[in-house]
């Protein structure tokens, strides 16, 4: 997947796409039937298949202050889109000057001169433009105009007949619902980053630790985790159970949270690491222990817990 951060002078090659436009953060179960439906247009046009995303997202441009809210930043989200066979990324840098383009100028220097896009595909809800007035309607008339189809992908509903929403699978992961977040994203949700060196507790209490700090992550609920993890080489994946502390440790009063990663019978040096750990099940809120000894015994059943959770 080639991925483009700009979308003036693009090569040939990166022009005439079926491009599917929107923040796929999370790139759950409904953001990848906009990409399947891109995907199913662009073939028999013989066109590449791309996807338009922002970097920052749009909520935190205008809202700077807002706690870290972010399922998928880049890295991990343009992992997801090449593994769903996307050619090109196109990765608009989302500053004042784009946010104050009329729809109209975004679709006439953006589309059709920037890309030259052959087919726009977009969820029902897709907005876009200053004060958010262009939507599908929008796209569908200058379409017609300008001489590029437009395709508006309805509202696709999960088991319980609610619509997919990066916005539900947050409130899952806040909730303390690692699961039911899965289900409506296809697979596990992921934290990942490079592995630091931290205050060598755990290794002192018998529980080495890979630590990982959150940055733009979302902050699920605090607390204990089985999990899975993998060292990202570049090369094939070893995934190995574990189990994980995510928060601020209220005996020690962290200045932020932080996630650290025990694996089960592990005993290599994972220090500058880059680490992947999915979050399987929540296993019990963070708690204040009295001494040592009540933290220890606690983690030896939080262990146990966790290896009969990923049997």
């Amino acid at each position: 997947m080639q991925v483009f951060r700009h979308w003036q002078g693009l090569p040939a090659e990166a022009r005439g796409a079926a491009v599917a436009i929107g923040n796929f953060d999370g790139v759950h179960r409904g953001h990848r039937i906009v990409i399947a439906e891109a995907s199913a247009v662009a073939f028999p046009l013989h066109a590449s298949l791309g996807v338009m995303s922002f970097e920052p997202h749009p909520r935190a441009f205008f809202k700077p202050d807002t706690p870290p809210f972010r399922l998928t930043p880049f890295r991990l989200r343009a992992r997801l889109l090449d593994a769903l066979g996307v050619d090109l990324h196109f990765v608009l840098a989302f500053d004042r000057a784009l946010s104050e383009k009329s729809a109209e100028s975004f679709i006439g220097e953006v589309l059709v001169s920037g890309l030259a896009v052959r087919h726009v595909i977009i969820g029902y809800d897709f907005c876009f433009g200053r004060d958010r007035s262009g939507n599908a309607r929008t796209l569908l008339e200058y379409g017609r105009q300008l001489g590029f189809g437009v395709t508006v992908v309805t509202k696709a509903s999960d088991e319980t007949g609610g619509a997919y929403s990066s916005t539900t699978v947050r409130d899952r992961l806040q909730a303390g619902r690692p699961r039911d977040a899965a289900e409506l994203l296809g697979r596990p949700w992921e934290i990942e980053g490079r592995v630091e060196p931290g205050d060598r507790r755990g290794r002192l209490l018998g529980y080495p630790t890979a630590n990982i700090r959150l940055g733009e992550f979302l902050r699920p609920a605090y607390g204990v985790y089985a999990v899975r993890a993998a060292v990202d080489d570049g090369g094939s994946l070893e995934w190995r159970n574990g189990v994980a502390n995510l928060g601020v440790r209220p005996m020690y009063a962290l200045d932020e949270p932080l996630l650290e990663v025990f694996l089960f019978d592990f005993a290599g040096d994972l220090y500058g690491k880059h680490l992947r750990v999915q979050l399987v099940e929540f296993l019990r809120g963070e708690a204040r222990f009295d001494n040592v000894e009540q933290l220890v015994a606690q983690m030896d059943k939080d262990a146990a817990r966790a290896r009969e959770t990923l049997v």
